[in-house]
Parts: structure tokens; sequence; C-alpha cells
């Protein structure tokens, strides 16, 4: 289901379109990591569930990759020689539906990862080498001009909070709940953001 037209989509019918993705093509590779993706995003989440994050925090972390799914371009793979800007695609379904935060997340955690790189010297030596080669297509470590500019999001602390999150989901063999654990919370988030009252 690529490319959905955003007119098919709505409030009530958002959460189960992310739910077929999730059924019908988590199981695909992650980016050359020992998980699926559907895994890495599910226990992105989990573990920011356990780290008491608030829901929009543990939706953000959710979807943070969904763009792998949804973009024309396919996913990422250790043979792409440039960028497929996976997180565009995803921001650009979820935007409808999501609040700022959740979609900036989305849209920024690729920029948090060349931002950290750049700010922090301890972190380049944590990424995987899938990581580092997609680093490598999305530009390198942010050079000043481009860390000043992402300083000015009203949003850095979540992105750079879900990109750890982001980080951390790479472990093989880890057990976390379901898609349908995070369906009502991703509702009640949208439903919040749309006005829709609860069910």
């Amino acid at each position: 289901m690529q490319n959905p037209s955003h007119q098919t989509l709505s409030p009530e019918t958002i959460v189960a379109f992310i739910g077929d993705i999730f059924e019908r093509r988590g199981g695909e590779e992650y980016l050359g990591e020992p998980v699926t993706m559907a895994e890495h995003m599910m226990q992105g989440a989990h573990l920011a569930e356990q780290h008491g994050e608030e829901e929009v925090i543990i939706v953000a972390t959710l979807l943070h990759d969904i763009g792998h799914f949804t973009s024309e371009f396919g996913t990422f793979s250790m043979d792409d020689t440039h960028d497929k800007r996976h997180e565009e695609a995803g921001a650009q379904v979820l935007e409808h539906f999501f609040p700022s935060l959740v979609v900036d997340c989305v849209r920024h955690h690729v920029a948090a990862k060349r931002y950290i790189c750049a700010t922090d010297p301890n972190y380049f030596a944590q990424l995987s080498a899938a990581s580092i080669h997609s680093l490598k297509l999305q530009g390198g470590p942010m050079d000043t001009a481009e860390i000043a500019r992402f300083e000015r999001n009203p949003n850095i602390k979540e992105i750079v909070r879900v990109r750890h999150l982001d980080d951390a989901g790479k472990i093989a063999g880890m057990i976390t709940p379901g898609f349908a654990h995070y369906a009502p919370m991703l509702q009640r988030v949208v439903n919040a953001h749309c006005g829709v009252a609860g069910r």
C-alpha cells in the first residue's frame, strides 16, 4: 500500500492503516541489523515505555521509521549509494493525523543522528556499521550552520530522545509487545490531535 492517498485516510482509519503496514512488511530486514523492521520500531517503543516516557514519545518512537514502508523509493540497503529520505516520506503520511511533536521526531530523526555526531564525541563510536553507512549517505555530521538551525527546533530535546531510543532498538531476540499493544495509544494521540471523541 505505497503512497496512500491522504484523502482515503481519516483519524478513524489511520491506525488500522499503520497496523496493516506492520503486519505486511514488518518482517523485512532492518538495514543490515539483527532485527526486523517491526522488531526495531517496537523495541524502541518498548524501551520508551519502560523508561516512563509520555505516550507521545512512545508513539513517535514506534513510528519513526514508518517511511521505510511508505516511501516510493523502497527501503534502505547496504548497497545504496544515495539517501532515500524515508524520514520525509513517513512525516508526510503522519502529519495529517499526529501532533507536530510526533511528526518532528519522525521528520528529524535522521538529522538528529547527524546533530548528535557533531555535538557528542562519544556518539559515533556507538553506531552500528549500517548506521554509519547511512550517515555517510545522509551528509555526515552537521556543520556549524546546520547545528544552529537544528537547535532552533522547539522539539529538539524530544527529537534527540527519540533518536537515542531508535539507536537502542537493535537487540536480537528481545521480546516486546506487538503492535496491538500500541494501537490504542496511537488512537488516543490521533484523537487528541484531531479533536475526535475517544471510543
